[in-house]
């Protein structure tokens, strides 16, 4: 088999084998992907949803043969929409939280499948809305989550995990890093013409993209900085309030929507 699920809350990505190692993502209940490689009880994968590679412990996934694999994939997705819902499996009666923003596949009546398990899924989800005001809204359910290097729920969050996830809520897929999504959509070339939803990023001395925020009007933008948090944005930059001075530098701003 070289193909899996992810079938608990959530499971750290990470740069090589072993705990040690920086976590540099995170696979939530539902995602799948391709196994690439091996190594004791590390399997190295690449997660479909946004190609992003990385390690993970063996153990804890469901491997999937193809079969298996396709009726997965090939299923129409939905989302889940609550902060935190739950599935409990049918045969050991094991519970897991499932976060905002997790995949929903091969659902009926309750019940969920992945592979030969069967869920009793708690909680609400639905067909993912485009929509700039659909983003924001989805933004503001992120919002004082700390900070986590590699994140993707509201436990904790990165920049651009921030991003992706409140995207993937509206039905929009974004790469995994803030650089990758710069590559994305077209760019706006003035702030003034900034609309709500718009994707803002920020650079640092060598040039190089290192953050991201979403716009969400009245010149706010809602970024993951120490926590998500809402602060002043103008031509310059984002301007923190607590610290009284310009905490990001602005590079561009695209529209995906």
């Amino acid at each position: 088999m070289n193909k899996g699920v992810i079938n608990l809350s959530v499971v750290p990505l990470r740069s090589d084998s072993g705990h040690t190692s920086e976590m540099v993502s995170q696979l939530l209940f539902g995602d799948t992907f391709e196994i690439t490689d091996s190594k004791d009880n590390w399997i190295a994968i690449k997660a479909d949803y946004d190609g992003y590679c990385g390690w993970m412990q063996a153990s804890q996934c469901l491997q999937l043969n193809d079969a298996e694999y396709d009726e997965l994939i090939n299923n129409n997705h939905s989302v889940t929409t609550d902060s935190f819902a739950t599935a409990t499996n049918t045969h050991t009666n094991l519970k897991s939280i499932v976060p905002a923003g997790s995949s929903i596949a091969l659902y009926d009546n309750n019940i969920l499948k992945l592979g030969k398990e069967e869920y009793l899924f708690h909680g609400n989800h639905s067909e993912p809305f485009a929509g700039s005001k659909n983003l924001v809204k989805n933004a503001m359910m992120y919002l004082n989550a700390p900070y986590l290097w590699g994140g993707r729920t509201l436990l904790g969050i990165d920049c651009s995990g921030l991003t992706q996830m409140v995207y993937k809520l509206s039905g929009i897929k974004l790469l995994r890093d803030a650089h990758q999504q710069a590559e994305q959509g077209t760019i706006v070339d003035f702030i003034t013409e900034t609309h709500h939803g718009d994707l803002m990023f920020f650079d640092n001395e060598n040039g190089d993209i290192v953050h991201v925020g979403i716009y969400i009007g009245l010149n706010k933008i809602i970024h993951a900085s120490g926590k998500v948090r809402i602060d002043p944005v103008d031509h310059q930059g984002i301007f923190n309030t607590e610290l009284n001075h310009y905490s990001h530098v602005l590079r561009l701003i695209k529209r995906i929507v």
